[in-house]
This record gives structure tokens, C-alpha cells and sequence, in this order.
């Protein structure tokens, strides 16, 4: 089954659609591989293997004749203990929660599983789902698979290293100010903080849609750009109760020859490692190899939307008026650069990923993803280099509002050129 374990989603589907393999060996396989990793990594907080034994039985029966399946049908997932998943355990990371059942699903476990996909775990996360590191009073820390010493990220840690260490093709986390790029990044995945508006957050702990907190975005992660795609497709799209998202089509992407991209290593505030800065110029070159015009340029004001970050977490006293005009001014100016520039790239954090329960040095853990947030752009995140410690190190690709094609095919080139995705060896 080595095959099946570290396949993209997209081609298990296929495996499954055409009888090569049954959505039974392919759960089978992950949930066994869960049992044997997840001692060491401590990611999945609850695995679903007998009921997703039972789906998978049922999505095999239904796999004959001219039967219209969808397109994850028999492919299994996860999903961060903050999605409400009926009939199972939603925690949060909460210990007040530890015996919740809800009786509904979130909306994007809910289209998960209208597109055949079958869940067979939920991933740990801190209190709430909201923190600035993995761990959780109720379940502890979750490990990296490449470095057990060293964190896998902030809250959607352990998404990101069930699916780095193997045990799931796909998951479903939450970014607020970096949630889901960090841990991408830390554990060499890859993953999409979709445009603000484009996925409903209904039904997920913490996350209250419409207009509240325009930040917060639920989001694919994987280890290949391909089933971000998938995915998008298939979360993406009102739901008749997150009042902020709109019917909007956000996959389609322009060709790569000709687009315009600024590539910054630096963002003034936390200053890279030298392996994370020629990680990026990497990226920038296999972009311009791929026919993009490049240009080093950074976006103005990345320091004011980090102190005006600062000031919505309450860390600095200032006038919510004030705040607020400091924040649209900031998007302005985005925006303003973004009308020279189809993609921005960047590195997603200025270094690799801390060891476990350690403050990384400096206070600029998030610089290089909350700007991303206040102005809501879609950002994709995949592997393109290695550190010297042999940790993985990502690249973010930012693009402009209600263009996430166009983050996912730039994303693409550099996955094809750099080789993204690799196996974990501690666990591997």
C-alpha cells in the first residue's frame, strides 16, 4: 500500500473511479498508517475507523454502471477539531467541550462528503482552535513528523502533519492570521487561505462569518497543489448563512507567460535565514523559467498592517475608529500595488519550524502572513527548498482578490520546479 499512502487525492479518485482500487483498501490504508504514526505525532485526536469503514463498503457499492459520483468519491480526509462533525466529537481543543456531539456538520465537512469524500479523523488544535502554538491542555502538542523536537505550526498544526507524515491526502484547516500557512510551511505541505468571501466558515468553533472578522478564512491543505484545486472547487460557494461569502468563481487562472510577479525575501521586519531567502529567489526564478516577468519589489506598508494586527488582538490601545481607518488604508495601498502585479511571492515565515514550546526569536512570527489577511487575498503555500536541518521550507503565493487560480497555477510551476512535497523520514 506504499503506493496509496502519499498519492495525491486527485489520483486516488481516479483509482477508485476506475476499479484500480477500492475506497476500502484506500481507507484501510490511511487509517492503519494513522495507528502506526500518530503515537510519535499525537495529530489525530479522534480517527473514525469504523464508521469510515462502513462509508467506504457503501461508496464501493455505489461505485457501478452510470452511477454520477462525485469528484472525491471513496477518497478519505480529515478535518481540525473545530469543524462540527455529526455524530463525532467537536472539542476545540476545549476541555468544557471534551463530551460535544453535534448533531450537523460544518458546511465544508457537509461538501466534503456530498463529493464522496470520507472523513477519518479529526486533527488537534489549541483552545479554541486559536493560538500561537500547537498545544492543547486536552490533548497536549502535536510533533513535527520531519523533526519530532520541533513544532509543526500554530492551529492548524495537526492537519498539517497527518498530512505531511502520510496519513491523510487531504484536510480541511482555518486561517486567521497565519493558521494554515505556517504549518504548511513548517511541515512542508501544501495549502490555500482562500480570497475572504469565497468559503463559509458555518459551523466551525470560534469562526463567526459575514462581516465580524473578514481575517478568518477556511481553507484546503494537502501535499499537492492539484487537490488544493479540487477542493476549491468543491467547498467554494454561498451557503445561505455565512452572510459574507458571495457566488463567485475564483479557479480560472490566465496563463503563466507574461504574468507579472513581485518576489520580496525581506519584509523589513523579521529577516530571513539565508536558506529561507534563497528558498524564495528559487521560487522566483523557476516562476521566471515558467515565462513570468519578475520583479524584486516589496508591498508598501507590510509594518502598519502588522502593528494595526497587533492593535485587533488588543495588544496595543488604540481607537477602534482609528484602527479601522488604518486598516482599509492599508488595503488601499495593496490594492494599488497589486494593479502592477498579477502574484506576489514570498517566504511564509523567516525561519523553520521552532522546537516544541519554544518562542521563535523575535516577535514577527506572523509579519509575513497577516498583511494577506487584513487585505483578504487568496495565498497558496507549497514546499520549494530544504534547510540545512533538513526541515522544510515554504514559499507564499499571493495573488490578487477572487484569483486564487492564478495563487494555485503559479503554486503549481513551483511545486513541478522545486519538487515540493517530500516524504517525512522520522515517520516515513
Amino acid at each position: 500500500m506504499r503506493d496509496v499512502i502519499g498519492a495525491p487525492a486527485g489520483w486516488l479518485a481516479r483509482a477508485i473511479l476506475t476499479k484500480k482500487l477500492s475506497s476500502v483498501e484506500v481507507v484501510r490504508a490511511h487509517l492503519e498508517h494513522i495507528h502506526t504514526v500518530n503515537p510519535r505525532l499525537n495529530a489525530v485526536v479522534f480517527a473514525t475507523a469504523e464508521s469510515a469503514i462502513k462509508e467506504a463498503r457503501a461508496a464501493d457499492r455505489r461505485n457501478k454502471g452510470k452511477a454520477v459520483l462525485g469528484r472525491l468519491h471513496g477518497v478519505p480526509f480529515t478535518a481540525k477539531d473545530i469543524f462540527n462533525t455529526a455524530g463525532l466529537p467537536t472539542t476545540a481543543g476545549l476541555r468544557m467541550l471534551r463530551g460535544r456531539v453535534p448533531d450537523h456538520d460544518a458546511t465544508v465537512v457537509a461538501r466534503m462528503r456530498r463529493a464522496g469524500a470520507i472523513l477519518i479523523g479529526k486533527t488537534n488544535c489549541p483552545p479554541g482552535g486559536a493560538a500561537e502554538d500547537t498545544w492543547s491542555p486536552l490533548r497536549a502538542g502535536t510533533r513535527n513528523p520531519y523533526d519530532i523536537n520541533r513544532s509543526p505550526g500554530v492551529t492548524s498544526s495537526g492537519e498539517a502533519a497527518i498530512i505531511a507524515a502520510g496519513g491523510s491526502p487531504l484536510g480541511l484547516g482555518s486561517d486567521s492570521g497565519g493558521s494554515i500557512r505556517l504549518p504548511a510551511h513548517y511541515c512542508g505541505v501544501a495549502a490555500l487561505k482562500p480570497t475572504a468571501g469565497l468559503i463559509p466558515v458555518t459551523g466551525a468553533h470560534g469562526l463567526v462569518g459575514g462581516l465580524s472578522d473578514t481575517r478568518s478564512q477556511v481553507g484546503p491543505m494537502a501535499r499537492y497543489v492539484s487537490d488544493l484545486r479540487i477542493a476549491l472547487r468543491v467547498l467554494a460557494g454561498p451557503d445561505g448563512l455565512d452572510s459574507g461569502v458571495v457566488p463567485v468563481s475564483a479557479w480560472k487562472a490566465p496563463q503563466l507567460e507574461g504574468l507579472r510577479v513581485a518576489w520580496y525575501a525581506d519584509d523589513g521586519m523579521a529577516k530571513p535565514t539565508p536558506a529561507v531567502a534563497a528558498t524564495v529567489k528559487a521560487a522566483a526564478r523557476a516562476l521566471a523559467a515558467a515565462g513570468c516577468n519578475i520583479s524584486e519589489e516589496r508591498p508598501p506598508s507590510l509594518s502598519e498592517a502588522y502593528q494595526v494586527t497587533l492593535g485587533y488582538w488588543g495588544r496595543t490601545h488604540v481607537d477602534n475608529e482609528r484602527l479601522y481607518e488604518r486598516w482599509d488604508a492599508f488595503r488601499t495601498a495593496l490594492l494599488k500595488f497589486m494593479s502592477r502585479f498579477d502574484v506576489v511571492l514570498s517566504p511564509v515565515a523567516p525561519d523553520i519550524a521552532p522546537l516544541i514550546r519554544v518562542k521563535p526569536v523575535g516577535d514577527h512570527q506572523l509579519s509575513y502572513t497577516v498583511p494577506y489577511s487584513l487585505s483578504g487575498n487568496p495565498c497558496v503555500v507549497v514546499r520549494a527548498g530544504t534547510s540545512p536541518e533538513s526541515m522544510p521550507i515554504g514559499v507564499q503565493v499571493v495573488a490578487g482578490n477572487w484569483h486564487d487560480g492564478t495563487a494555485l497555477r503559479a503554486a503549481r510551476a513551483i511545486e513541478r520546479k522545486l519538487g515540493g512535497w517530500r516524504p517525512a523520514s522520522v515517520v516515513g
